[in-house]
């Protein structure tokens, strides 16, 4: 397939945006070929698309979500209105430990049903990857059954998923007061079974005070270590506890939330290598005043990223546009900054190397809008101009 004729954002040279005007693509096998400059293009062996002027993007990613879930947490949502905070929320049985309650309850084929529409929403919007997270079981079983969940998304729909293990999300009720006891009977024996079943991608945790420590969380990265699975970690959201100095020790993948994260939380992520996800739909959803550091990332290099963190409670979003022109509005992100950040960033915070930008080599996940210039896609609130999504070779 060629695609002729095309404003081609490729996230990839010197350029804004790595834009080419008049440009085309070449596609076999569902690997990018060739892309650059129509007058340069190389013959069409098959299928020739005229796309008559409209953007091309590499697919979006979504590196960030809580996609498998039972139930939801509308009640919650009236109780932070009339003026509970996250944390009394959570104390009072609600928060994390409620949606335990409603996954433990449904059947694995029902969390895949019910999140399906989900996906369906992000994949309209030009989503080729999806992050996904366990941790709604907080027992073995559940746990392991959610993360087939997630695997199984992939057979029933056109979309590239990576898995996160994230035994260590909450301390469940009948654990209640006994952290370490969990972490030792519950969540390094699951985690040893998600790696033996093959169905870890990642190790995430959340460092909180009302979660786990920096030293529990350490434990659970130290098996992430010895059984060879990379780690990320929710980190920094509600207060600085440390746990973004941990992650980079560790060379995570990404620290994400980060809105309590310092320059020196900044400099160690820079140091590591590891992507901040920002995650600006919880940010909102909790009415949050507190912003990361993206200054601070600036100055050190640190990639930045930006997701859905689509969760039933504090994040119940399902558009990665939305999430685009929120990190704008709310975290000053340039719409530029906010391309890259659900491309080649979030590629890096999953560890994909064959996708995120469009160079030859990559995987032909792209996506067509109906768009003149790349920064209409953070601009627009609610407007999905979406065209067409390429999956591979399928369209």
């Amino acid at each position: 397939m060629l695609l002729t004729n095309a404003t081609i954002a490729t996230l990839d040279g010197d350029a804004p945006y790595g834009l080419i005007r008049g440009g085309a693509i070449s596609v076999e096998s569902g690997t990018i070929q060739w892309a650059g400059p129509m007058a340069d293009a190389p013959g069409a062996g098959g299928e020739t698309v005229d796309l008559e002027g409209r953007l091309v993007t590499p697919g979006l990613i979504d590196c960030h979500t809580h996609i498998v879930h039972g139930g939801n947490r509308a009640n919650e949502f009236e109780m932070r209105l009339e003026g509970a905070s996250y944390e009394e929320v959570a104390r009072a049985g609600g928060g994390i430990v409620s949606t335990v309650r409603a996954t433990r309850a449904a059947s694995e084929e029902e969390l895949l049903i019910t999140a399906l529409p989900r996906v369906d929403a992000l994949i309209a919007e030009g989503v080729t990857a999806i992050e996904v997270k366990s941790g709604y079981g907080l027992d073995i079983d559940t746990e392991l059954a959610m993360l087939r969940a997630a695997r199984a998304i992939e057979k029933a729909r056109p979309v590239r998923i990576r898995t996160s293990f994230l035994g260590a999300h909450a301390v469940p009720p009948e654990y209640s007061g006994r952290p370490d006891a969990y972490i030792d009977e519950i969540c390094l024996p699951a985690l040893e079974a998600a790696h033996a079943a093959g169905l870890a991608d990642a190790v995430d945790g959340f460092c909180e005070g009302i979660a786990f420590s920096p030293k529990q969380i350490g434990r659970v990265f130290a098996k992430a270590k010895e059984l060879g699975i990379p780690v990320k970690l929710h980190a920094e959201q509600l207060s600085n506890l440390g746990g973004t100095q941990l992650a980079a020790r560790y060379g995570a993948l990404s620290a994400d939330h980060v809105e309590y994260a310092d320059d020196a939380d900044a400099a160690a992520l820079a140091r590591s290598g590891s992507v901040a996800v920002l995650l600006p739909g919880a940010f909102y959803a909790l009415r949050e005043t507190k912003m990361p550091p993206v200054d601070a990332f600036r100055r050190r290099n640190v990639p930045m990223a930006v997701a859905t963190d689509c969760n039933p409670g504090t994040s119940p979003m399902t558009s990665l546009l939305l999430a685009m022109n929120m990190a704008c509005t709310f975290f000053r992100l340039t719409p530029e900054e906010a391309l890259a950040s659900v491309t080649v960033n979030a590629a890096k915070a999953l560890g994909l190397a064959d996708t995120g930008r469009i160079a030859p080599g990559l995987r032909a996940d792209l996506a067509v809008w109906n768009v003149e210039h790349p920064a209409e896609l953070a601009y627009r609130i609610g407007f999905n101009p979406l065209h067409q999504r390429i999956f591979g070779d399928a369209a």
